[in-house]
């Protein structure tokens, strides 16, 4: 009776442990959700960077109307935006000591 469920248990240990690539597959689909801004490129004259300029509307507390707030971010680029496009960035790991987004992708180039 012992013998039968320490078998029992061996079977399930074994069965529950993934193998290695198994286990880096699951570990990108647990990724949390990276978050994603849409912004217009300001300045490229760096090497593989470019500023962005995201804005959003914030409600003013005392008098109830929607104020513009500006934020801008580096972000690693690869794919060649240039000022004026609309791009979008996302969250990653710090590449530089102010650099923590990366281009995905041009959503509209700028008009010459």
């Amino acid at each position: 009776m012992a013998e039968e469920n320490q078998a029992e248990t061996n079977t399930a240990d074994q069965s529950d442990v993934p193998d290695n690539k198994a286990s880096a597959t699951a570990a990108k689909a647990a990724r949390a959700h990276r978050s994603q801004k849409v912004g217009a490129v300001v300045s490229d004259k760096m090497q593989k960077t470019v500023v962005v300029r995201v804005d959003r509307l914030v409600r003013h507390t005392k008098y109830r109307r929607y104020v513009r707030r500006t934020s801008k971010f580096m972000a690693h680029d690869e794919l060649g935006a240039t000022i004026g496009d609309k791009v979008r960035i996302v969250e990653t790991r710090p590449m530089s000591a102010r650099k923590r987004w990366r281009v995905i992708e041009i959503v509209q180039k700028a008009a010459k």
